[in-house]
């Protein structure tokens, strides 16, 4: 037999008030454990929180006993011994209905014992490609969760493949304290292959039911797939017209092995207004609003307005723009939006002032939960003055747009990819040569460390304007570099191109951005960040450039909805500034 030296832990709260009860905390557990113990007991949390009463300790005590034991179960820990003191007594014996008028001290003690691995490890049949949890195998700790999971992943991968009715029928599970192992069994029944049947809808919603077969496009007769019923309501979401969508599938199947759905919405308001604001020490405060008219026709159709004012208070002039959208969901087609949009807008640029108006007509085209995709055609009026002269501008545009988002959070993203990409094609009608204008940005992230508190964060931005001279195309569709969205440290737009001495707009740009982002305390972290950039008169990016950097510290501080941010940067390199820069804004800086 093996002697095993056990280390207690103890600790003591004292009481702040009088009549606050002392906490003692004894367990054999190790660091980790201990930690994670202490942090889920409601007598922890009711000392550090000030309660006094017999019958909220009382009753935090009885719940100690099966959270702590959850958390044991969890990390593999089958054979625990848990006590509860309660000025002596065993917390668990105690009535709530004759409860001593004070309590003095509550002493937790914990014998976590040894650790188990699972033995038998067996859930089945399986359909080919399941994919079972890598740690649910004979020989590896045998965490309670992970029997769970292996259920879920079997029952998941039976759905997938058509059997919607598939769940576990039994579920044996023994644990064995001679060889501190566990014993899983769990069988499926996968069920028969299922089709879907009908939609219909329910709750309460204004928009035509004609209209709402069109948007959800249901696929009444195809083999049942789950990935299909979350594009069904991704299809209802993104109309903006429902405040809730539920998909609910029928408890049974129909003689033929149909199963119908039954979609419930519930209507967002028709109206709504929001705004935002956004500070920069050298390009000035912006202030942004818009107003929206939901499912204007009872056809989920949508009118919105946006205007936005920005350099309030800045070196560079005051910029504004209004623009107006229309959207209506399966127009044409039924996996097409109509979207059409019209927009005037006002620069006042360290290098032009321009102003300009804008009229497309075009589709989103429906891709993959996580993409987007658009294109129209439209036309482009642009007025100008800069080193060039007074130049006027008429264009044909054909704007192509699509995105495709992994990221875990649009906000604070900690996990993912981003990537967007804009090709433009235009055709000059008056002023300016023809040509395209290509934009791409990619972005990364990726957390570690434990709870996942750092965040590595990186981006990478390429434009090009090919097959027509900068010289000859309207400065706001030239590229600059510097200030919040690309290079902070540097002032807005800084960078550029020299022609004598002359300054404009580049033919092409690379912007890459850097973070590290680390949780400091709760909802505060610090973000330490590097940004570069390159505007060349060359097609190609970075091919004779010219090029800037800045970098600093940022502080931000989550709300929930997304961290308020507080960025102090210098320039690194470059010749086109030398005084610090700060940025205040909501959601990460990318």
């Amino acid at each position: 037999m093996r002697t095993v030296a056990k280390l207690a832990l103890a600790f003591t709260l004292f009481a702040g008030a009088s009549n606050a009860f002392e906490t003692r905390f004894e367990t054999e557990a190790d660091d980790s454990l201990t930690k994670a113990l202490k942090a889920s007991s409601a007598v922890l949390q009711a000392r550090q929180e000030g309660v006094e009463t017999s019958e909220e300790i009382i009753a935090a005590v009885q719940a100690d006993y099966g959270t702590l034991l959850s958390l044991l179960y969890r990390e593999g820990y089958y054979g625990p011994v848990i006590s509860i003191k309660v000025d002596g007594r065993e917390g668990a014996d105690m009535s709530l209905i004759s409860l001593p008028p004070q309590i003095d001290r509550v002493t937790i003690s914990v014998t976590p014992g040894p650790r188990f691995v699972f033995g038998d490890a067996n859930v089945g049949p399986l359909t080919p490609g399941t994919e079972l949890p890598a740690d649910f195998t004979t020989g590896e700790i045998a965490r309670a969760g992970l029997v769970g999971d292996a259920s879920d992943a079997a029952v998941d991968a039976w759905r997938q493949a058509s059997h919607a009715k598939a769940e576990p029928t039994s579920q044996r599970v023994v644990a064995d304290h001679r060889d501190k192992t566990l014993d899983v069994d769990i069988e499926i029944d996968p069920g028969p292959p299922v089709t879907f049947g009908t939609l219909s809808f329910a709750g309460r919603s204004q928009v035509k039911e004609q209209r709402l077969e069109r948007i959800a496009n249901f696929p009444s007769g195809a083999a049942y797939d789950p990935d299909t019923l979350t594009l069904v309501s991704s299809r209802l979401q993104k109309t903006g017209t429902f405040r809730s969508i539920t998909l609910r599938e029928a408890e049974t199947l129909n003689p033929d092995g149909s199963l119908d759905i039954t979609a419930t919405l519930i209507d967002e308001r028709r109206r709504r207004f929001g705004f935002g604001a956004e500070v920069s020490s050298l390009e000035g405060g912006t202030l942004s609003a818009y107003w929206m008219h939901r499912n204007i026709t009872n056809h989920a159709d949508r009118l919105r307005f946006d205007g936005e004012i920005a350099g309030l208070g800045g070196s560079t002039g005051v910029d504004y723009s209004l623009s107006a959208s229309y959207r209506r969901p399966a127009t044409p087609s039924k996996k097409t939006t109509l979207v059409v949009g019209t927009s005037i807008e006002h620069l006042d640029e360290p290098d032009f002032r321009s102003d300009t108006g804008e009229f497309t007509f075009g589709v989103d085209v429906e891709s993959s939960l996580i993409s987007t995709f658009s294109t129209s055609i439209g036309y482009r009026y642009s007025d100008v003055d800069d080193d060039f002269g007074h130049r006027i501008f008429h264009h044909l545009i054909f704007p192509v747009e699509g995105t495709r988002d992994r990221r875990d959070n649009t906000l604070n993203p900690k996990d993912g990819s981003y990537f967007a990409a804009e090709i433009m094609p235009f055709l000059g009608l008056y002023g300016s040569e023809s040509g395209a204008r290509l934009f791409v940005d990619g972005r990364g992230y990726e957390s570690f460390g434990e709870d996942d508190r750092f965040t590595f964060a990186a981006r990478l931005q390429l434009g090009s304007i090919i097959g027509a001279d900068y010289t000859e195309v309207p400065p706001d569709m030239l590229f600059h570099s510097g200030g919040g969205g690309t290079v902070r440290g540097q002032p807005y737009q800084s960078l550029g191109v020299d022609v004598g001495p002359l300054s404009s707009g580049g033919s092409s740009f690379v912007g890459l951005s850097t973070e590290l982002r680390s949780v400091v305390r709760g909802p505060i972290s610090l973000v330490g960040f590097l940004d570069v950039g390159g505007v060349g008169t060359d097609a190609l990016p970075g091919a004779d450039a010219e090029w800037h950097s800045g970098a600093g510290l940022g502080l931000r501080y989550d709300t929930g909805v997304g961290p308020i941010r507080f960025d102090v940067a210098a320039p690194v390199s470059g010749s086109t500034s030398d005084g610090v820069q700060f940025y205040i804004g909501i959601g990460q800086a990318f």
